[in-house]
């Protein structure tokens, strides 16, 4: 074997030339009208519509549809408040006076159908504004509708039926007129009469108009410091318009029906209510969650965008307004989940065109330069990127409304049996009450979806779910006649448990939904005659209940009797069914217990611990593949229950695959390093491993 003469003294070092690369290989751009290209479009389009088809579970839209109800009967807009009952008749700001004047059209025309055609509508009108403001500023290929199905994974969950669907196309309506005129070097007088326009629009629809100023603000400063850095008239120029637009929507806004206040309204919110406890409490208020974002294109958008700008600041310097937004909507972004959606939609445009100069400096494989290959590669990218959120349980898709969320069934008993009064409610609930009830001023919620009502009444609000005292001193101002409370206990409010011990009330409707209360000894005493006694609305009740029925049968068959009637009152009863199924648990009678389960699931397939208790049930039984089916199902659905990696791990066992029961007993002792048990069968099981 020959081996290279190595070099004489004095002879120069020679190196093998490298290979020969070949050059970046750019595919020339493929035009809008190629066929390639609007199916690309077409799918971003149903991805985008697909990221907003899921059942309606907010609790603001029965409110928002019975305010644009009251205009459109009232012909013009209520100037009083007439939403709750403490605050009946006192001057008012109606927030979103236009959204809702506009949204209920939409129902009366389509019903639900109406209200998914406005989401599809106003989705796609805001994300593509902002596609053809990336088209505008140089992204003519075909990624940038892969940031615009990113954009609306991101925006699902706050593509619901309210004000901000509005706010969101005004916003983008304005960064595309702002950044036209950036590129054109000016702002005519028709872009700048329409930016007044969507000034004087947005205080009308949402409370969200100062985000307007600080987008005219950041393009106006960049135009300031343009013109300062010399790079000529026609910045300065735009600096000037820019300034007197400001001044000019200022003006514009205070065009309201309800004037200077309407202006004020955030403000007051920001400086003076910002910090009270009832707004601590509300999540959309508070920093996002991570693990509520991980899987829905945010990470990717919050580390890539940031990426891509300094990327091309290297190549091209740095883009002061897409800088200044960044920081801005990134850090508004960051502090409240509520403007997340904001977030992510001013980074369409600015992502969208970094990211197609960033393929564009890059060569790619020859096959890319088919149009139909870079269309797949779009396509692919995007529905990848939804996916998940696409197909998870919950929100759950479809085209409906998920009336589990909402007090239905307490309502038709509270029409059936003349409830009224003075009342007390969750917030949450206020809404539907309305829906429901108004204008009747016997049936309005103590507290609608606003919080509606004095600094004093949101504290006393606070303080009745955190002490029992400070709930009856409440009840002691007021005389509530009823209590219609939200199921779905918070962390920190107690009010269920506390109306379960509070002796002058009785529980006299309950489903998954709502607990109703009515006062005895007063006009409902006869009703309250029909109450529950056994069965509570609250979680410790229900606890202590629960330890009695194991040891009392006589106790379990009462409780028995009142869960069948509460199964009876109300299709939403998946709790009933799943306290059935334990009193049958706790009676050995497994086909019981099987079937009150599977009821529960269908009237709430995420009740937690469902097919944890079908999967011990399956596994008694002898069959080892459902238990681990059910036991995965519930892993899917809710977090995992103690002790559900042991189980696995022994069904694992009984279907003889001891790999899969060791990785389970050790999985269950990494969570639980006392578990006895675990760890005596994960010994054993590895004694007969290694025994030869």
């Amino acid at each position: 074997m020959s081996r290279r003469r190595p070099p004489a003294r004095g002879e120069a070092r020679t190196h093998p030339a490298p290979p020969a690369v070949a050059p970046a290989y750019q595919a020339p751009p493929l035009s809008p009208s190629h066929p390639a290209a609007i199916a690309a479009l077409l799918a971003a389009i149903a991805c985008v519509v697909l990221s907003a088809t899921f059942e309606i579970y907010d609790t603001d839209f029965w409110q928002h549809l019975l305010v644009g109800k009251a205009i459109w009967q009232a012909h013009g807009v209520p100037r009083l408040h007439e939403w709750t009952w403490p605050g009946l008749g006192r001057p008012d700001v109606l927030p979103s006076w236009g959204f809702r004047a506009l949204i209920w059209p939409f129902w009366a025309a389509g019903g639900v159908w109406g209200l998914f055609a406005f989401r599809w509508i106003a989705s796609l009108a805001a994300l593509g504004v902002m596609w053809q403001t990336a088209r505008r500023m140089g992204a003519r290929g075909l990624s940038p509708l892969f940031v615009v199905v990113l954009g609306s994974v991101i925006l699902r969950t706050r593509s619901q039926v309210r004000p901000e669907a509005l706010a969101a196309i005004l916003l983008a309506l304005e960064i595309a007129i702002l950044e036209t005129a950036r590129a054109g070097g000016a702002l005519r007088r028709a872009p700048a009469a329409s930016l007044i326009a969507i000034a004087w629009a947005w205080i009308n629809v949402h409370v969200s108009f100062p985000l307007f100023f600080v987008v005219l603000g950041i393009h106006a400063l960049d135009a300031r410091l343009a013109a300062r850095g010399g790079s000529g008239s026609g910045d300065a120029a735009r600096a000037r318009r820019l300034a007197f637009v400001g001044l000019a929507a200022l003006a514009a806004s205070f065009l309201n029906p309800f004037g200077a206040r309407a202006v004020w309204q955030p403000f007051e919110f920001i400086l003076h209510q910002r910090q009270e406890p009832i707004f601590l409490t509300i999540g959309e208020l508070q920093p996002p969650r991570i693990d509520e974002n991980l899987w829905n294109g945010l990470p990717l958008l919050a580390l890539g965008w940031p990426l891509l700008l300094a990327w091309r600041a290297r190549r091209t310097g740095w883009d002061r307004v897409e800088l200044m937004t960044l920081l801005a909507f990134g850090a508004m972004g960051a502090s409240s989940a509520r403007f997340l959606g904001n977030a992510a939609l001013v980074a369409v445009p600015y992502a969208a065109r970094d990211l197609d100069a960033w393929i564009r400096a890059r060569g790619w494989p020859r096959w890319t330069a088919s149009p139909w290959a870079r269309a797949a590669i779009a396509i692919a990218a995007s529905v990848l990127v939804g996916w998940f959120e696409w197909t998870a349980p919950d929100p759950r898709p479809g085209v409906g409304i998920e009336m589990s969320q909402y007090p239905v069934r307490a309502c038709d008993f509270m029409r059936d049996h003349d409830v009224r009064g003075r009342g007390f409610n969750h917030f949450s609930q206020g809404g539907y009450l309305l829906w429901r009830f108004w204008p009747d001023p016997a049936r309005l919620p103590f507290m609608d979806i606003h919080q509606s009502g004095t600094r004093e009444d949101r504290l006393l609000y606070m303080l009745a779910g955190a002490r029992f005292e400070r709930w009856r001193a409440l009840d002691a101002r007021e005389r509530f006649a009823w209590v219609l409370l939200n199921r779905r206990q918070v962390v920190g409010d107690h009010l269920l448990d506390f109306l379960d011990r509070d002796s002058t009330f009785a529980l006299v409707f309950l489903d998954d939904a709502a607990a109703l209360y009515a006062r005895r000894g007063g006009v409902l005493d006869p009703l309250t005659q029909r109450g529950y006694r056994l069965i509570p609305g609250g979680r410790a009740a229900l606890a202590a209940l629960g330890e009695r029925c194991a040891e009392d049968p006589v106790l379990r068959e009462r409780a028995r009797i009142e869960l069948e009637r509460q199964v009876d009152g109300s299709p939403w009863n998946a709790a009933a069914h799943s306290l059935l199924a334990n009193i049958a648990l706790m009676e050995h009678r497994a086909t019981a217990a099987r079937f009150h389960l599977e009821r529960a699931l269908e009237a709430d397939p995420l009740i937690p611990r469902t097919h944890e208790r079908l999967g011990d049930l399956a596994l008694e039984g002898g069959d080892p593949r459902a238990a681990i089916r059910e036991y995965r199902l519930e892993l899917v659905t809710n977090e995992p229950p103690p002790q559900i990696e042991l189980r696995m791990g022994r069904a694992s066992e009984a279907l003889g695959d001891p790999g899969a029961a060791r990785a389970h007993y050790r999985a269950e002792l990494k969570r639980d390093p006392s578990s006895r048990e675990a760890l005596d069968r994960l010994s054993a099981l590895e004694a007969r491993i290694a025994r030869p």
